[in-house]
């Protein structure tokens, strides 16, 4: 009789702790008074810088909204998990988030290759992930079906728009005629960018000499850039990630290649003159989504914020996920709800928003349309050199 007594309570516990747990489950994506963002970044691995400031970009958004008040009458929370810079991490990171950690909408990874990778996760689950710097085409358009990723949107210019913006800005402002392309080709990125800077340049009557790969996490360059170096190009252009670029160019300048180095927002790590050498990287170009010296009033104040709260100057990587962060809160404003679905459907709808890169209104593919700027690289330190804004 004891015994029969004991199992029935100890099911009737184990029947308790189950229903607890399971309301749990249910209360976590909007509980009482925390509504959870989630972030799939490159915390760890080759991207890691870039992961970083975007972590604390989309940190600091959060933390001035709740010293605000909030959103909805709840404190927002942010979720980070590591992808290690990797595309089938950010696949797993993704759906960590969305199933196990009930986020209502999620920053996505920087690269495009591991935003592809994750894009199925969230669409699958109809919550809205939003990259802040991922530029490649097919990131919010599925290059298999041509239809837009409805879960899919980005806080940054693509890669048609900065690929032809280095490609003009090597021939008006440079005089080049010929160029090489230097392109990571386990990149969609890279091979992104450099097709677009290929048909610009070609299309204004540039040559381009030869096409020349790379892999991420190669270390040795010299064979390709010897042949390169035989070509006497006027430029090189070079879309990589900063831990190859800078090793490209601190043995380029050992070769003696001392003609412009161009490239894309993926130079943008305060680790890239550690690795190239300050000196190296004089002549040498990027474009960018932003410029900490830029004098509007929004760059102004937010990198002062930055700095107050990290003690360093925020890059276009902590730049755009501010900016991706705000841009869904303010969709959860408009929507006002905390629902995915709804989120989404007012963060389409997003139209002359004044974000710290500009202004951002997205397109019928849920890319941001905004202007580009160039940055120069002088003794290892960032100058700003020009702005160039989108056709209209």
């Amino acid at each position: 009789m004891f015994n029969q007594k004991k199992r029935h309570f100890t099911t009737f516990l184990l029947s308790g702790i189950l229903a607890a747990s399971l309301l749990t489950g249910c209360g976590s994506q909007q509980s009482a008074n925390e509504i959870k963002l989630g972030a799939d970044l490159e915390m760890t691995g080759n991207n890691a810088t870039f992961g970083q400031s975007a972590a604390n970009g989309a940190k600091l958004a959060i933390k001035q909204v709740n010293a605000n008040g909030g959103v909805l009458g709840k404190q927002l929370s942010l979720v980070v998990a590591d992808n290690k810079s990797e595309a089938a991490e950010a696949a797993n990171a993704m759906q960590k988030l969305i199933t196990q950690d009930k986020v209502v909408a999620v920053i996505a990874p920087i690269a495009s290759s591991s935003v592809v990778a994750a894009s199925q996760v969230n669409q699958d689950n109809k919550v809205l992930a939003i990259s802040p710097t991922a530029s490649n085409p097919k990131v919010t358009v599925d290059p298999s079906t041509g239809k837009v990723r409805d879960f899919l949107f980005r806080a940054a210019f693509i890669d048609p728009f900065q690929g032809s913006v280095m490609a003009n800005f090597a021939m008006k402002s440079l005089h080049a005629k010929t160029a090489v392309l230097y392109l990571d080709k386990s990149s969609d990125y890279a091979i992104g960018l450099g097709q677009f800077f290929k048909e610009t340049f070609e299309k204004n009557g540039g040559t381009i000499l030869d096409e020349e790969a790379y892999l991420a996490k190669d270390t040795d360059f010299k064979a390709t850039l010897t042949k390169m170096k035989s070509l006497n190009p006027d430029v090189v252009f070079l879309p990589g990630y900063y831990q190859e670029v800078g090793m490209i160019i601190k043995q380029s300048r050992e070769l003696g290649l001392n003609m412009p180095f161009l490239g894309g927002d993926g130079w943008d790590s305060a680790k890239l003159p550690e690795i190239a050498g300050k000196t190296a990287l004089n002549n040498t170009f990027f474009s960018n989504h932003y410029s900490p010296d830029d004098n509007s009033p929004a760059v102004k104040s937010f990198v002062e914020s930055y700095k107050q709260e990290y003690g360093q100057t925020p890059d276009a990587f902590a730049a755009l996920s501010y900016d991706a962060t705000m841009m869904v809160i303010e969709a959860m404003k408009a929507a006002n709800s905390a629902d995915p679905v709804k989120i989404k459907d007012q963060l389409a709808k997003t139209k002359d928003y004044a974000a710290v890169s500009g202004m951002i209104s997205l397109n019928e593919t849920h890319d941001a349309v905004k202007s580009a700027v160039i940055i120069e690289m002088k003794d290892g330190l960032q100058t700003f050199r020009e702005k160039v804004n989108p056709e209209k």
